[in-house]
């Protein structure tokens, strides 16, 4: 979804200007943020990957969100109470932008920038929900083929033949499927030619 104002501009000058904004950039698989009770963060991912990911009591992970570049996350944004932290982890080396929000109290400063950063909040935040939203349908399907279809059928807007932004364990991940199971699903879709694969290349043989 197209942003209403320019973030990368935007983003640089609110940080030489706003008491509670700063840019800090990242190596790939740093961990950029947790996400804790009690702190009113909100990040912009300015440039690069990132994954939202959880690991549970036996160490598996599962990627619950995926960001890109002018993408918004932060405690904000996921107020589920867990007794397992979630992290924010570099896909790619990222550059962030971190600020403290709060309809109530601006920054020190009483800066200009913050009062846009405000009044654009809602804006940033509909492409959130309507990533979530999609998310959401997705994980809602009951089967392993069901999900896949699900999701190429995503990437493939107007288009047949996609990349996926995934490696195939980190699909598997995200899909919070086993990845053994989905690698003969994939198998048992090239062979009812309802897909064909070569390397990350899918291309959707029904549409």
């Amino acid at each position: 979804m197209k942003k209403a104002f320019d973030v990368q501009a935007f983003a640089q000058e609110l940080s030489k200007n706003c008491a509670q904004a700063q840019i800090r950039r990242f190596k790939k698989d740093e961990v950029i943020t947790t996400y804790l009770i009690n702190r009113n963060q909100i990040c912009i991912l300015l440039s690069g990957e990132a994954y939202l990911v959880r690991y549970d009591a036996k160490g598996v992970k599962s990627i619950i969100d995926c960001f890109k570049t002018d993408d918004v996350f932060g405690e904000a944004f996921y107020r589920i109470r867990t007794n397992r932290e979630l992290f924010v982890l570099a896909k790619t080396d990222c550059e962030v932008l971190f600020f403290s929000y709060s309809m109530q109290e601006l920054c020190d400063k009483n800066c200009a920038f913050h009062h846009t950063l405000v009044e654009s909040l809602p804006d940033l935040i509909l492409s959130r929900v309507i990533a979530i939203n999609t998310r959401i349908e997705l994980l809602s399907k009951r089967s392993i083929r069901d999900k896949l279809l699900s999701y190429f059928s995503s990437l493939a807007v107007g288009r047949n033949t996609f990349e996926l932004p995934f490696s195939l364990t980190d699909l598997a991940d995200y899909l919070i499927i086993d990845r053994a199971a989905m690698m003969r699903e994939i198998k048992k879709l090239r062979e009812d030619k309802i897909i064909d694969k070569n390397g990350k290349k899918i291309t959707l043989l029904n549409q």
